[in-house]
């Protein structure tokens, strides 16, 4: 069996958009936006964000935070180890850019010892009595709640990507010349 030649043009090597990477972090599907593909990206923006502040309000609010349950250590790197290491939860938050933001804001006001969370404790860390009690006397939604913050932090990494590298399937101009047919017959 014999390979068919083919006389077109390889594809054009892929630039990247690192700033529509970066806008689509910051605010999902705006890097798609920019891009001038608005429908891709007003889709991405409404059902990621509709899915994280969804699942935030199932867990009342209040599970979307990172912990501060480890002052005794002295470094703020060990700290910030142990505090994830708490609540992993947060790291497939993250991704799903400056919604997440208010919770490190809180993160790092209470590591500076103040002892009124600014933004009257919108996304601060509850306290361990709330938690148990949320545990203990709620229903599930509390759960179901950050694991729906965590799957639109986690998708937005695919949106990300898709700003990045751009769409699946590009179209690709074929340079005008003669045409050959496939069985090698007298072009017309």
């Amino acid at each position: 069996m014999t390979a068919a030649k083919t006389n077109d043009p390889p594809p054009p090597p892929i630039k990247y958009d690192f700033l529509g990477a970066l806008l689509s972090y910051l605010v999902p599907g705006l890097g798609q936006m920019t891009q001038g593909r608005f429908g891709k990206g007003i889709l991405f923006f409404v059902s990621l964000y509709g899915l994280f502040f969804y699942g935030w309000l199932l867990g009342s609010k209040k599970n979307v935070y990172l912990p501060d349950y480890h002052s005794g250590e002295t470094s703020i790197v060990s700290r910030l180890a142990s505090d994830l290491y708490t609540r992993f939860q947060f790291v497939g938050q993250f991704p799903i850019g400056m919604a997440a933001w208010p919770a490190i804001y809180q993160y790092v006001v209470s590591v500076q010892g103040n002892e009124k969370p600014p933004l009257n404790g919108f996304m601060s860390s509850p306290s361990l009595e709330e938690l148990n009690n949320l545990q203990r006397n709620g229903d599930k939604t509390w759960d179901l709640g950050w694991v729906y913050t965590v799957i639109a932090g986690v998708l937005n990494v695919l949106v990300i990507y898709d700003a990045l590298a751009g769409a699946a399937f590009r179209e690709v101009r074929a340079t005008p010349g003669p045409l050959t047919p496939p069985n090698g017959g007298p072009s017309k």
